[in-house]
């Protein structure tokens, strides 16, 4: 999963840093259009100075180049936010198993917490009896052992 996501990214910078280049020089063309259609706009080549048909066509003819180059500019827009997008995507994607794997490491550590925790109870519960049966056989040795003396110091007495 990484390796793939490590060579998306290695294909994905190059084209990105490419399409940045490519962006800058269709805006570079875009600026120099219109530098042109300013002068074509400026131009009276009629009587008294007036616009020539001939004028207005080449103006026109610029400004059609000029929204053509736009329109060139806007595709490269839309594909660099697909770029980004794309890239948003897998990083998501990553993020989320990488969450999907820590939660399931998670239930396994909390699984396995709850069994030591029954582990340590079940050895508490054995330590405890095996205290009260302790208890329990000193004290009836206790008892036993006053009881013999007790019936040796009669039969002494006797």
């Amino acid at each position: 999963m990484y390796r793939q996501l490590l060579i998306c990214l290695l294909v994905c910078f190059p084209l990105y840093g490419m399409a940045q280049a490519k962006l800058e020089n269709l805006l570079s063309e875009r600026d120099r259009m219109h530098r042109e259609w300013k002068a074509s706009e400026s131009k009276k080549s009629g009587i008294f100075g007036n616009r020539t048909k001939k004028d207005m066509i080449e103006t026109n003819a610029w400004m059609e180049r000029i929204i053509q180059k736009d329109n060139q500019v806007m595709d490269e827009l839309r594909m660099l936010n697909e770029i980004q997008t794309t890239e948003i995507t897998y990083e998501k994607n990553d993020y989320k198993f990488i969450s999907q794997k820590q939660e399931r490491e998670i239930a396994i550590l909390k699984r396995a917490l709850a069994e030591k925790d029954l582990s340590v109870e079940e050895k508490k519960s054995d330590k405890r009896t095996y205290e009260w049966t302790t208890l329990i056989f000193f004290l009836s040795t206790m008892t036993f052992a006053y009881l013999f003396y007790r019936q040796k110091k009669t039969v002494k007495v006797r």
